[in-house]
């Protein structure tokens, strides 16, 4: 059958990079000794000094960030050390000093792309046919470093789109330690990640089922006193800390808009980026709702996959995701379990489509190859475009497909929905790819999506252009779903 003439059609509404969304980041130029030279310099000058150059910084930045002065205060702190016995006799020369070591950072100076599409958790007030929406957006700055951005919205009853207002604002959150650790995933992953010694488990005697990161450094530190000298012991102790700060909470101002919480890389393994995170609003068999996403962690040599969890987009956890399977790039959690188990879709290999399969969402050991490229427009890799959405028919999968000129198009599959290993259709063309205006960017001819959703039979589909911008397209579920039925 010919499905040259199902195409999905675009909405006229973009969403574009702004140079002026920034944030505040600590800024530490140099080591130890030309930290001190500039902690010197700021407390040569005299009050008067520090009082007009702090005015002078106030005045030019207050109006860009939240508690600037706040900010200030705990860059002074991350420095303080260094002081070297000299104290600050004034509030004013405490928060000049951190000026010095505060910089901005434009999250998008270069991109935003790569969205996936989930309902609001709220959904009051919405009349019939209308629905409230996030986008979470894959943002890029400065030394193409990405970081997670949301924008919210409204679709009406005809599928038209309405964006809310974005404020000049920006709050990332610092992290803060996971509440509990669970002492069996701990050992699990730090002996997959090759951390493990013998004397992991004289650590973790000291240990709970359940324990905090303290409770963790005490246990170490209990070790340490008869061990410390070990290097063995040495490697140990940093990878076990190294391994509990992977794993995070972030928590935003409850007054905050969504548009103004950002998840900016701040681990070691993400220190280079944060990159395509795919939400999916996953049903538990007790009906309770929780928000999953995958996204790659990227410390400037390797990918690796990680993933969030919240119910709110206020509160999130972020946790390593193990098992010998956790690999490349492009997993997509199922919406809910399959006979009784996780289902997670995933490029296991960086060319073909694997269906993996688990009783414990953060472990994932077993790997199915279940479609690979077939088409001439997907001869290079095939990957999926976010989570499934289940239909009575099948699991619809949207694909990605690269072709000649590493030129990147959207199809879809059709998996069995008791066994969504097994292909029960395929489309044989694309039902996106980039129009002559999209084929620019910073990656050029590329259209990719990392999730979308269905409302009012329309698949939404919001997607980046040439990793640089977001357009979002639309095209029928049911006619989408007939093509893939007789195919």
């Amino acid at each position: 059958m010919d499905h040259r003439g199902l195409r999905a059609t675009r909405k006229p509404v973009q969403l574009v990079a702004d140079p002026k969304r920034v944030i505040i980041r600590l800024f530490v130029p140099g080591g130890e000794s030309r930290v001190s030279a500039i902690l010197d310099r700021v407390m040569a000058l005299s009050e008067a000094e520090v009082s007009s150059i702090l005015e002078r910084v106030l005045d030019r930045y207050s109006s860009r960030h939240k508690d600037i002065s706040g900010v200030f205060e705990r860059h002074y702190e991350a420095v303080a050390s260094q002081l070297n016995g000299q104290v600050p006799t004034t509030k004013q020369r405490r928060q000049l000093i951190g000026t010095y070591f505060t910089s901005e950072y434009s999250l998008e100076s270069v991109a935003l792309f790569n969205p996936s599409v989930v309902l609001h958790p709220d959904q009051q007030g919405m009349s019939d046919g209308k629905v409230r929406f996030i986008i979470s957006l894959r943002a890029c700055g400065e030394g193409h470093i990405s970081s997670i951005e949301f924008r919210s919205g409204v679709i009406d009853s005809t599928n038209g789109i309405t964006f809310d207002p974005v404020p000049p604002f920006v709050a990332p959150e610092g992290p803060h330690d996971l509440h509990m650790y669970d002492k069996n995933r701990f050992f699990l992953k730090l002996n997959e990640m090759g951390g493990y010694r013998p004397l992991a488990n004289r650590v973790l005697r000291y240990l709970g089922d359940k324990f905090t990161f303290a409770e963790l450094q005490s246990a170490i530190d209990r070790v340490r006193r008869r061990h410390g000298g070990a290097d063995s012991f040495q490697e140990l102790a940093e990878n076990m800390l190294w391994l509990a700060r992977s794993s995070y909470r972030l928590e935003f101002p409850a007054d905050s808009a969504i548009s103004e919480r950002v998840i900016f890389p701040v681990t070691e393994n993400e220190s280079r980026g944060i990159e395509d995170a795919r939400f999916v609003r996953f049903t538990h068999d007790d009906g309770r709702i929780v928000y999953y996403a995958t996204y790659t962690a990227y410390n400037g040599f390797r990918s690796l996959p990680q993933f969030i969890e919240t119910t709110d987009f206020l509160h999130f956890k972020v946790y390593t995701l193990n098992g010998r399977c956790a690999q490349n790039k492009g997993m997509a959690l199922f919406p809910r379990k399959i006979q009784d188990r996780f289902v997670m879709i995933s490029r296991l290999d960086g060319e073909n489509i694997y269906l993996l399969r688990s009783d414990d969402i953060h472990f994932w050991n077993e790997a199915e190859k279940m479609h690979g490229p077939i088409h001439p427009w997907e001869f290079i890799q095939i990957g999926n475009c976010g989570s499934p959405f289940e239909t009575d028919v099948g699991w619809l999968l949207l694909t990605h497909g690269v072709g000649p000129m590493r030129e990147y198009w959207m199809g879809a599959l059709l998996l069995d929905l008791d066994d969504p290993s097994r292909v029960i259709g395929h489309l044989k063309e694309p039902i996106l790819m980039p129009a002559k205006n999209e084929r620019d960017g910073y990656v050029p001819n590329v259209v990719y999506s990392c999730g979308g959703m269905i409302h009012n039979d329309d698949l939404i589909i919001p997607f980046g252009i040439s990793d640089t911008s977001t357009g979002i397209a639309t095209i029928s579920v049911s006619k989408l779903l007939s093509c893939l039925v007789r195919s």
